[in-house]
């Protein structure tokens, strides 16, 4: 299994940041590159509690899905996002939101995932999804702090 921590500075509110994050349009906006969309569950708005979404992307030339679900919720602090079913032998996302003290958030994803089959799936965490899943969540949170330092929504 491999865990992967990520912080970034956003010069906007807790309460914004963790918002526009359970968003599905700031989510699929985030992730245009790979053609990220909702294509099952919740497929509009923001997300909550015990909320479902299966996301359809392509990556490494392969089209992947993956169904998630809110599975912890308590803003606008922290939320946990989990695979229920997909490509994954675990995937769980907790997104983390601290406020700086001045105005702005400390926003944190810790993530833990495991891909399958065995020692080759060990070895392709390594290799490659470690660096690849980074730069998604970096793609992500760029594009979040753009949004919520603009006051977009």
């Amino acid at each position: 299994m491999t865990r992967l921590e990520v912080i970034t500075h956003v010069l906007a509110p807790p309460e914004r940041v963790f918002a526009e994050s359970l968003s599905v349009e700031a989510h699929t906006a985030s992730m245009s590159a790979s053609g990220e969309r909702a294509v099952a569950g919740v497929t509009s708005g923001r997300l909550t509690l015990g909320d479902q979404v299966t996301w359809q992307a392509r990556h490494f030339g392969v089209t992947w899905r993956l169904t998630s679900v809110i599975s912890a919720c308590a803003p606008p602090t922290s939320f946990v996002d989990e695979q229920v079913a997909g490509p994954f032998r675990r995937w769980w996302h907790e997104h983390r939101f601290e406020d700086d003290g001045d105005g702005g958030t400390l926003m944190r994803d810790v993530i833990d995932f495991a891909a399958p089959a065995g020692p080759l799936g060990r070895m392709a965490e390594a290799l490659v999804l470690r660096r690849h899943m980074t730069r998604l969540i970096l793609r992500r949170n760029r594009h979040l702090k753009t949004v919520t330092e603009r006051g977009l929504s």
